[in-house]
């Protein structure tokens, strides 16, 4: 793939609103196959496009992409043989250990490119109104949702905005998408009770991760009751009042109090970390969406599905990143099977 194809397909990508992350090789230390420059991109499903150096090289820029598009940091990660005599790893910069034949180093700069964090704004009101301003100067994918008799009232100042206005029939469609990033959603209700029954049991189908409803916890306590009546699931999971305890009094101090609240409420994995952990040398498959076993020569993590260089021993399947890593497997397995 030459410059200006990666550069148009990159493009595409964000246009179309996809995530995915670009691997550049910034410094290389011979001998290693890959060159300065090199590039590849990994979509959020793992699939990788480009090339950033050989088996093992390829396998830890894919694994540190897809931690990059959870976490939404860049990092720095540094593949080299004497990686133990580099410091510990920090959020920025990562250090793994290459343990394969090859003695040389490389370091790439991974870049994640996600998607806006989507939210939905059920309502008409002062407060819908705030946040709405409020989450869009913080780069969300706003949508406000509204009754069909109010949504001509909103369009015009929505499209200032560049925010999507949809009718509550709407709001299952705008939240049911399943793939790379559904985590990342969340809904507030504040139509001030006009339809807050109706939004709830909508939004409460498609498992957002955050749920807020502006209501007093009387009002809230009395649209829980009548959503469990109707069978709703996660009714528990609506935050009521929503928005952090900052003592707000006005429409865009409950705005803030509620991002706040949605910030501190963000999935587990889109935080950052701060330690790479080395891997264990035994190859057990991972319980992870994408399968992933350690090769028990060298230790790096390899892809079950992907993964061409396979053996079984006694029963039990290993993988490995080359074929180099099989052969001194096979030859003696036992030498690599007496720290299971």
């Amino acid at each position: 793939m030459n410059a200006m194809d990666l550069f148009e397909q990159i493009a595409a990508l964000r246009r179309d609103g996809q995530s995915f992350a670009l691997a550049t090789v910034v410094a290389r230390r011979a001998p290693v196959s890959a060159h300065l420059g090199d590039r590849a991109i990994v979509f959020a499903d793992g699939r990788m496009e480009g090339f950033v150096g050989g088996a093992c090289s390829r396998e830890i820029i894919r694994q540190q992409a897809l931690d990059a598009l959870k976490t939404r940091c860049s990092r720095l990660v540094s593949i080299q043989p004497d990686a133990n005599d580099s410091g510990p790893s920090t959020g920025e910069h990562v250090v793994v250990p290459m343990t394969c034949v090859s003695e040389g180093a490389i370091d790439v700069y991974v870049e994640p490119f996600v998607r806006a964090r989507r939210l939905v704004v059920v309502g008409a009101t002062p407060v819908a109104e705030s946040l709405a301003r409020l989450a869009c100067s913080m780069n969300y994918d706003v949508v406000r949702v509204v009754d069909g008799r109010e949504q001509r009232d909103i369009e015009q100042e929505a499209a200032t905005l560049g925010v999507t206005v949809v009718t509550l029939e709407a709001i299952e469609a705008i939240l049911g998408d399943g793939g790379p990033g559904a985590a990342d959603r969340a809904a507030v209700v504040v139509s001030q009770g006009h339809y807050d029954e109706e939004a709830l049991e909508s939004i409460l189908k498609c498992g957002v991760p955050y749920v807020g409803l502006v209501a007093s916890r009387t009002r809230g306590a009395a649209v829980r009751a009548l959503l469990e009546e109707r069978g709703v699931p996660g009714v528990a999971a609506i935050r009521n009042p929503a928005g952090l305890d900052l003592g707000a009094r006005t429409p865009p101090e409950v705005a803030l109090s509620i991002l706040a609240e949605i910030v501190q409420a963000r999935p587990a994995g889109a935080t950052k970390t701060t330690t790479a952990a080395a891997p264990s040398p035994v190859a057990q498959p991972s319980a992870s969406a994408t399968a992933t076993a350690i090769d028990p020569v060298c230790g790096m993590s390899v892809t079950v599905d992907s993964a061409r260089q396979t053996a079984e021993v006694d029963g039990v399947a290993y993988y490995f990143c080359c074929a180099q890593c099989r052969a001194k497997f096979l030859k003696d397995p036992q030498v690599y099977l007496v720290h299971q």
